[in-house]
């Protein structure tokens, strides 16, 4: 079952942007008086802020972006911009879990769209659709994603950004039947898995006890291997001369 989630409006009586209307309480705005004093340039701050929005109501609303705007000086025109352009910022609500699947030339090839496939109609869904209530115990959010950046292990999908390798119809399905089930299965590398807005809380920077799973292995054999091969055998690369004549930069016109 998928539930749509409109943008949530301004209470009557209330003008639009005002703080009195905002979802975010005194703790979110301190976090994002940390994240400014971060940056030499207030502005420089938005993009992890717009994770910690999205990490308070699960997605990035009008409200989030005037939040933002409030906090960072900047006009909603300019938030939105930025908001609007990166896939990561989701303009719905999203649930307990995203589920992310490579559907880019290689994963695709590999069995990519199968998977994806498999899901949409287990699901019921659609790209960034969400099966059950957005944010509840259960609810999962599917989207085929580009380039997942794990092609020597393709096919690949993430649940909240953490990597499940060489995955079929078959295991994809069983993965996302745990998670609606409340399991959180252990991801083939990376992270202990965790829901969607506590990873976009860690990905604003703030891990609330969870410091050691910047330290979770994130690397695959399969990734390694050469490096791992030039190794044994001592194989490097030709030393740079010290005096390498560089090409000539192209002029700019």
């Amino acid at each position: 079952m998928t539930i749509q989630h409109d943008e949530p409006g301004t209470p009557q009586g209330q003008p639009a942007g005002d703080p009195a209307s905002s979802p975010f309480d005194e703790r979110t705005a301190e976090r994002a008086r940390e994240l400014v004093a971060r940056y030499p340039v207030a502005r420089s701050a938005l993009l992890p802020m717009l994770h910690l929005v999205q990490s308070v109501e699960g997605h990035v609303s009008q409200a989030g972006i005037e939040f933002c705007a409030r906090q960072l000086d900047l006009s909603a025109a300019e938030v939105s911009a930025v908001a609007t352009f990166y896939t990561m910022y989701k303009r719905k609500p999203c649930g307990e879990h995203l589920v992310s699947v490579c559907t880019n030339t290689l994963c695709a090839a590999l069995g990519g769209d199968d998977i994806y496939a498999r899901l949409r109609g287990e699901l019921g869904v659609g790209h960034e659709e969400t099966a059950g209530e957005p944010g509840t115990p259960g609810s999962v959010t599917l989207e085929h994603a580009e380039c997942l950046a794990a092609c020597d292990l393709g096919p690949v999908l993430q649940v909240n950004y953490e990597y499940f390798d060489n995955q079929t119809p078959d295991s994809a399905s069983e993965l996302v039947a745990r998670l609606r089930a409340g399991e959180r299965p252990e991801p083939t590398r990376g992270a202990p898995l965790t829901d969607f807005r506590q990873a976009e809380l860690q990905l604003a920077g703030f891990f609330e006890g969870r410091d050691s799973d910047v330290e979770a292995p994130s690397t695959a054999p399969e990734t390694v291997r050469g490096a791992r091969i030039a190794a044994e055998k001592g194989w490097t690369a030709p030393a740079m001369p010290d005096e390498a004549e560089l090409p000539p930069v192209p002029e700019k016109k």
